[in-house]
This record gives structure tokens, C-alpha cells and sequence, in this order.
């Protein structure tokens, strides 16, 4: 589908003019007190009919997951330091250590907590007020109750992937401070009911762009459905979106031209499924660690931190990626930051007309490329063994790295007869390291695939402690949340 630049300005403006009174709900220092007040300012009999209205609400969901405190910095950054192919230098240092969090970095996933519940909360009053709006048609409550819910189960996904057991708040208690934390199986049963009722609800195609589609909530169930070893859902669930030809990969001829995909000054692309918005507006533009600014690099406005880093000869993912592959020399520039000659910086999301707000690079959540290889990890486990159909979603993201167009068989492209299920599963998993590097997927990944703790030992030499494989519960919620008491806590904290 063809937009316009004023398309997606038209939806960034839209998602600042957020109604007053959700706003200064979303601004309180903690979840457990902002569950606590009744909304003063904003009567629900009086708002919630008309679809501007609504469309209001729904954008103060989207609010605080974009933040500083989410996934414009705090969230990717914490989970970037804990890659097997990177580091962190400075404050966040403690992160890539794997031995438990600092103080600082305490505070850091408190507020990325602190965000994900006032998004989650705000999606509540949505999913408990839509459905007596006196204005609005039984299609326009759907719509409204989907994204919603498509927005609760992402985030929610978050939390239990990064916490485990997390209260649950929904729209039946949002009024109650003291929740207690619910199992995990429970947490995801509530993913999975909701992540259900967005694909059913969504549309075809984004009502804006930024918004999911039926296509979004599809890719997440997929996602969903590998984490709960449901493989042949997530086969399906993949392949439904493949099948429906509503995405392609991005063709690229040179290293550059991956701007095409991830620069500031794109749109949209073919291969965006779901993405977090971003410009350089106060308060909407996306801030990295990565970067710094030198006589010979400006790949970053305001200069950057380099807080984050990797080696090309120390860390052996890294040293034995191809240099022919065409996303190494993109993401790579090579720095001395005092930490010897082959230290190299991350330049993925590179906006040289960022300001001290941030930059305007989109984040993205879901790409047509994840979707792709979620795809071959799930067809190849429901068989037993890879498939040409698996192989050829493998080959799409291979080829294209290679600069060769992604749906041509061409001379890089991997045979059949070559793998065994675990080496086309080892393939598949070192293809997405590379394809979604500093996009902060990896950790996660390697978690799910329970070797974490291997591939850590393996690259750095470092012996994950257990406590570093959650975050801790913040204080804002041990302390306010009387449902909760010490042995709570997530081991270690």
C-alpha cells in the first residue's frame, strides 16, 4: 500500500494531542499509585462515543511504551548489553557483566516496568469503556477493542519474557492496587486470549500507518506460539502471513542501501508489519547508545554515547560473520574507544539530523524478515527435519544480505541436502542474530532457545548467573503493591 509522507506526520501529530486527563494518568511515578485514582478529569459515560474520542484513547496507550523509559531507549539498551555478540561500556556495564544489576540499572528496568503497566493500564480503560460508547458502531468497537488488545498482549509479552510472573491487570481490576503476581502460564493465557481477539478484530490493512492489522496480531501469535513450543500454530500462523502476500523484503544492491529499510527519512516499507513511530519532535524521537560522533563519523546528531560496542576479533560471532555480507559492513563503524583497534560501534539506526530529542528512525517490533524466520524455525520442527519451504524463508533473508534479489535462487543460497534438523536450526538462529542485530531481539531469543547461558560462557567466558536471566521487580511495586511481599522478589534481588 502507497502512503505519503503526510500520511505518517498526520499520525505522529495525532499521537501527541493526547487527551489531558489519560496524559496526567500516565505521568504517575508509579503503576501501583496510578492504579489507585479514579479518573477525576474524564468522565467514561462522557468520553469513549465518538471515534475521535476513542481514537484518543487508543493513542494514550501507544504513549508510554514509546518513551525514553521504553522502547525509544531504556527497554532495546538493556537487552542490547546482554547479547551474545555485544557489549556495554560506562553505567550500563553491570548489564553485560551477567551477574545481576547495579543500582542504576535497577532504577533503569523499574521504569521500563513502570512504562509497560501505564500502557497496559491505558489499554484497560479502553477494553472497559469502549463497549458503552453510545456513538459508535459495532464495527467501530471491534476495531477499537483489537488494537487494544493487540497492544495489552505485546506488552504483556514483554514483561513475562523479561520478568516471568507479573500481576495481571486487566480491565476487571484495574481499580485494585494490591494484585498479586500471577503464573506465567496464566500471564501467557491472557497474551494468547487477547493476541486471538486482535487478529479477529483487526483489519487487513492499518486504519494509519503505524497502527497492526490482523497480519500484525498473526506475526505475534507466531512469536507467541514458539515461545509456548507450540510449533505447529506457529507454522501456521506464519505461513498465513506469507501466504497473503501482503509483505516483501526490502531489495538492497549495496550495503547502503539498508537505509532503505532502517533510515530516518523512511515512511514505510514493504516489509514493515509493526513498528513503533518515531520523529524528531520533543518527546517522539527514538535516542540510541550506540553511537558517537568523531572528525571522521557524524552518524548521530546530538553525538551519542557509545555506551554500546562489539569487537571484530574478540567476539568470535563477529569475527566469523562473512565480511560479504552486505548487513555487517552496514551496521559497523570501526571506533577506537579506548578499548583497542578493532572495537567497532553500531550505526544501524544512524540519523545525522537527530537532535537532542532523538532521532526519527521507526523502531522496529515486527519485520516482514522476522516473520521469515520464525517461519523456518517452526516449519523445520513441525517436520522433523527442514523443508523447501523453510528453507527457501531461510534463503530470502540469505540471499537479500548478499545483495542477490530475495526471491531468485542464486549462488549463496543453502541446499537441503545439507542440514540435519539441528544444524538448519543452528543456521536459522545465527541468520536472525545477524538480521536483527542491535534490534533487541537476541537475548530474548536465546533465552526462549534455552542456551543463553551456553552461548554467553561460549563467546565471552563469562558464567551467567541465574539471578541475570530475569529483571527484578521494581520497588515502585514491592512497595505499594500489599499483594506482594519479599519472597516476590525474583531470586537474586
Amino acid at each position: 500500500m502507497q502512503v505519503s509522507k503526510c500520511d505518517i506526520i498526520k499520525f505522529k501529530v495525532t499521537m501527541k494531542n493526547i487527551i489531558t486527563g489519560i496524559m496526567l494518568l500516565c505521568m504517575a511515578s508509579s503503576c501501583s499509585k496510578v492504579l489507585e485514582e479514579k479518573p477525576k478529569s474524564l468522565a467514561s459515560e462522557n468520553f469513549y462515543n465518538t471515534v475521535p474520542e476513542v481514537r484518543s484513547a487508543i493513542n494514550a496507550i501507544y504513549g508510554p511504551i514509546r518513551t525514553t523509559n521504553g522502547v525509544s531507549l531504556n527497554y532495546p539498551a538493556q537487552l542490547e548489553g546482554m547479547a551474545d555478540y555485544g557489549y556495554s561500556r560506562g553505567t550500563q556495564a553491570p548489564v553485560s557483566l551477567y551477574q545481576g544489576l547495579d543500582n542504576t540499572n535497577i532504577n533503569r528496568v523499574g521504569v521500563i516496568w513502570d512504562s509497560f503497566f501505564q500502557t497496559i493500564r491505558n489499554a484497560n480503560l479502553v477494553i472497559a469503556n469502549v463497549p458503552k460508547g453510545t456513538g459508535l458502531t459495532e464495527q467501530d468497537k471491534i476495531s477499537a477493542l483489537a488494537e487494544a488488545k493487540y497492544l495489552r498482549a505485546l506488552t504483556y509479552f514483554a514483561l513475562v519474557r523479561n520478568w516471568g510472573a507479573v500481576p495481571l491487570r486487566t480491565e476487571a481490576n484495574m481499580t485494585v492496587a494490591d494484585v498479586p503476581r500471577s503464573a506465567v502460564k496464566d500471564v501467557y493465557a491472557l497474551i494468547l486470549q487477547d493476541a486471538l481477539a486482535a487478529e479477529a478484530g483487526l483489519g487487513d490493512a492499518p486504519t494509519e500507518i503505524g497502527r497492526p492489522t490482523k497480519w500484525a496480531a498473526k506475526t505475534l501469535l507466531t512469536e507467541i506460539y514458539l515461545n509456548l513450543n507450540d510449533w505447529q500454530s506457529a507454522a501456521t500462523k506464519s505461513k498465513e502471513v506469507i501466504d497473503s502476500k501482503k509483505y516483501a523484503l526490502v531489495e538492497v544492491a549495496t550495503s547502503e542501501d539498508f537505509q532503505k529499510i532502517f533510515g530516518p527519512d523512511i515512511v514505510n516499507t514493504p516489509e514493515e508489519i509493526f513498528y513503533f513511530k518515531f520523529n524528531r519532535q520533543q518527546g517522539f524521537g527514538i535516542l540510541m547508545y550506540a553511537h558517537r560522533t568523531t572528525s571522521v563519523y557524524n552518524y548521530y546528531g546530538p553525538g551519542g554515547a557509545y555506551a554500546q560496542y562489539t569487537d571484530l576479533e574478540t567476539n568470535s560471532v563477529i569475527k566469523n560473520w562473512d565480511n560479504r555480507d552486505l548487513r555487517k559492513t552496514h551496521i559497523f563503524y570501526n571506533v577506537d574507544i579506548g578499548l583497542g583497534a578493532t572495537s567497532v560501534l553500531f550505526r544501524k539506526f544512524r540519523d545525522r539530523q537527530a537532535t537532542n530529542v532523538g532521532g526519527a528512525n521507526d523502531y522496529p517490533w515486527y519485520r516482514y524478515a522476522d516473520l521469515l524466520l520464525f517461519h523456518a524455525e517452526a516449519d523445520a520442527r513441525v517436520n522433523g527435519a527442514p523443508t523447501a519451504g523453510g528453507l527457501e524463508s531461510l534463503n530470502m533473508i540469505h540471499r537479500r544480505a548478499y545483495g542477490y534479489p530475495s526471491q531468485t535462487p542464486s549462488v549463496v543460497d543453502f541446499k537441503l541436502a545439507d542440514f540435519t534438523l539441528n544444524t538448519f536450526l543452528n543456521k536459522v538462529i545465527e541468520e536472525r542474530g545477524y538480521e536483527t542485530m542491535y534490534e533487541g531481539k537476541r537475548w530474548l531469543d536465546l533465552k526462549r532457545l534455552g542456551i543463553a547461558k551456553e552461548r554467553i560462557l561460549q563467546v565471552k567466558n563469562i558464567v551467567v548467573a541465574d539471578k541475570h536471566m530475569l529483571w527484578p521487580i521494581p520497588n515502585s511495586e514491592v512497595l505499594y503493591n500489599k499483594a506482594l511481599t519479599p519472597t516476590d522478589q525474583n531470586p537474586g534481588y
